[in-house]
Parts: structure tokens; C-alpha cells; sequence
């Protein structure tokens, strides 16, 4: 396990919950102590969207996107009762038990902790995390728990795809059944901004170093070169961000367990929902533990700009999102650790499967 987890998981990656901690610490000294950059770079919008914001998170997406074969939907006929799984997890279930499992901390057990206008906030930040599922990340952790390469290169692909056409309308029910008021435009803007486009330049990138110089070239030696930009644009939106949260998380630094709280339950819950699903349907542990994995990830990159680009670098919802880049890594290593110690739960795995 530890040397798979070596050769899975980078240093970064590891240990991203101390780097979020470490860039909070530094953007809230940031924003106290030198208001003047924050202040400056806060100049730079367009539509309510931050461009030092887009640029950084294009720094995270695009290399991501880069790794996904959309190539591979053309499987998505082979044996797809673990991809109906992970669709209706991500889609039909998540959101809806992500909203509710925030209005009964943040309305309910947390409400003498938290005011209702910030609760109505961290709840938007906790919708956004909700309706957005699954990151390049998923494919470290299928790596760790042994899953099938080709069922979650698939999946990831075609979740990709439902992004474009299901996130904004799912994101605009709950948050309007939540008298939390968005405008269409900027939401679907965002859309664009940050999935059309990184997917649309993803894609021909893949396409064109593919033809020119090979695919154990793109993946071995290209996508490599990416990884420490990606590491760099996460650490510099953070510390971006945290710069305009400082008055908030000083006075309010329980606040940052009370969001962690709904966050790690709602990851459980997907995963368990999902990996029982597949033990019910008899899949192999190799598409049952990604199928979990995949359920339980959130597209955190996606929620935290579209969170700055409806709220504004200062909201509470913004906040709610980071809060759940905080807890990411420690929930889904843990979720990896339970999914290698159940394999005896599935059936053998099947070597067809897609």
C-alpha cells in the first residue's frame, strides 16, 4: 500500500491539506497586513469575474483536462452498470443530499453558531461542491485502490460532458429554492469559462501532440511538464482568495470546523451510497472502489470559481468552498484505506470491463 500510495499520490498532493493551511495562514496576513495587493488585483474584473481568478484556475483545469481520453466514451456501451452508478450518484443524488445535509447543520444543529445570512452563504458554497463532482484527482485514487484504468477514464469523460448541460440548472434550483437570487448569465459564463474552454483547448492539445509525437510521449514526458503549474496555480488562488477572507476567519475561525462538519459527512455518505450500490449490482472491487471514489471527489477547482465569480472573492461562500479543498485529501485517503480492506465484498474482476 505505501508503495503504491508513493507511486499514486504526489508530495503535493499528500499533503495538500497542510499547503491549504499554509496558504490560509499566509493570505489572511496577506490581507491584513498588505491590503494593498488584494486590493489592486481586485481591480481586475470582467462580468463579476476576477481575471487573476480565471488565469490561475485555467493554470488547474486545463492540465486536467488534458489528461482525460474523450476518446473513450466510444466504451461507454461495454458493461455500463458501473457507469450508471456513478451517474446517478453524481447527478440525481449528490447535490440533493449535499443541500440537505447542509440546511440541517447550517439551519438547524449550527444555527445558534452561525448567523442565518452566512449560513445562507456557506449553504451556496456547499450546493456548488455538491453539483460539481469529480476531478482529475479521482485518477489518483483509483490508482491507489487498484481500479479499473478504462472504466474511470470513461467515466471521468462523460462527467465532463454532463457538466456542460447539468451543472448550471442544478446549481440554480437548489440555490433559488434556497432564496439565494444568481443571475443566469454569470453562471452560465462561468460554465464557459471554466469547463468549456479549458475542456475545448484540453482536447486539441491531447489531439495534436498525440499525432505529432506519439501517446507514450504526451503521457509520459508532455503532461508531466504541467504538474507543478497546476500545484502552483492552486497555491496562488488560495492565497489569493484567503487575502479577502481574513476579516472573516478571524472572527469567525470556528466557522471553518462548522463547514468542514456537513462536508466530510456528505463525503461518506456518496461514497458509501455509491460502493454499496456496486456490492448490490455485484461489481468488481476494481470499478466498485472508483465508482465510490468518483461519487465522493468534488470538482473543487470548478466550485471555488464559481463561487468568486457569483459571490466575490470576500463571500462566505467562496469560504465554503476552499473549506472543502481543506478536507478533500485526509476524506478520500480514508475512503481509500476502507475500499482496500473490503475487496472481499465484490466478486472477481472482470477483464472486460470498460
Amino acid at each position: 500500500m505505501k508503495k503504491d500510495k508513493a507511486q499514486g499520490i504526489s508530495l503535493f498532493q499528500q499533503y495538500l491539506t497542510l499547503w491549504v493551511a499554509i496558504c490560509m495562514a499566509a493570505g489572511v496576513l496577506i490581507g491584513r497586513f498588505l491590503p494593498a495587493i488584494p486590493a489592486f488585483l481586485d481591480q481586475f474584473e470582467y462580468a463579476n469575474v476576477s481575471i487573476p481568478v480565471a488565469v490561475l484556475i485555467w493554470l488547474m483545469i486545463y492540465p486536467m483536462m488534458m489528461k482525460v481520453d474523450f476518446q473513450s466514451i466510444k466504451n461507454v456501451g461495454k458493461n455500463p452498470k458501473g457507469l450508471y452508478v456513478t451517474w446517478i450518484t453524481n447527478w440525481l443524488i449528490k447535490p440533493f443530499t449535499m443541500y440537505g445535509i447542509a440546511v440541517l447543520f447550517f439551519f438547524g444543529i449550527f444555527k445558534d453558531l452561525i448567523s442565518p445570512d452566512l449560513a445562507r452563504e456557506y449553504l451556496a458554497g456547499a450546493v456548488l461542491l455538491g453539483a460539481a463532482p469529480c476531478t482529475a484527482m479521482v485518477f489518483v485514487w483509483s490508482h491507489l485502490t487498484k481500479g479499473d484504468p478504462a472504466y474511470t477514464v470513461v467515466q471521468v469523460a462523460t462527467n465532463d460532458l454532463i457538466i456542460l448541460i447539468g451543472f448550471v440548472p442544478i446549481v440554480k434550483f437548489l440555490l433559488g429554492v434556497s432564496n439565494v437570487s444568481v443571475p443566469w448569465d454569470t453562471l452560465i459564463l462561468s460554465v464557459v469559462l471554466f469547463v468549456v474552454v479549458p475542456l475545448t483547448g484540453g482536447v486539441l492539445t491531447r489531439i495534436l501532440i498525440t499525432r505529432r509525437r506519439g501517446l507514450n510521449y504526451f503521457a509520459n514526458q508532455f503532461l508531466p511538464r504541467f504538474d507543478n503549474i497546476t500545484a502552483i496555480g492552486l497555491l496562488l488562488t488560495l492565497i489569493f482568495l484567503f487575502s479577502f477572507q481574513g476579516d472573516i476567519i478571524v472572527n469567525n475561525p470556528l466557522h471553518i470546523i462548522l463547514i468542514a462538519v456537513p462536508l466530510i459527512l456528505q463525503t461518506l455518505l456518496v461514497f458509501f451510497i455509491a460502493y454499496f450500490a456496486s456490492k448490490w449490482l455485484r461489481l468488481p472491487h476494481n470499478v466498485a472502489a472508483p465508482a465510490g471514489m468518483i461519487g465522493a471527489s468534488n470538482f473543487f477547482e470548478l466550485a471555488v470559481a464559481v463561487a468568486i465569480a457569483l459571490f466575490g472573492t470576500t463571500s462566505p461562500a467562496a469560504l465554503a468552498t476552499v473549506v472543502g479543498v481543506l478536507v478533500e485529501v485526509p476524506v478520500m485517503l480514508m475512503l481509500v484505506r476502507i475500499a482496500n480492506r473490503t475487496p472481499h465484498w465484490f466478486p472477481a474482476p472482470r477483464k472486460d470491463y470498460a
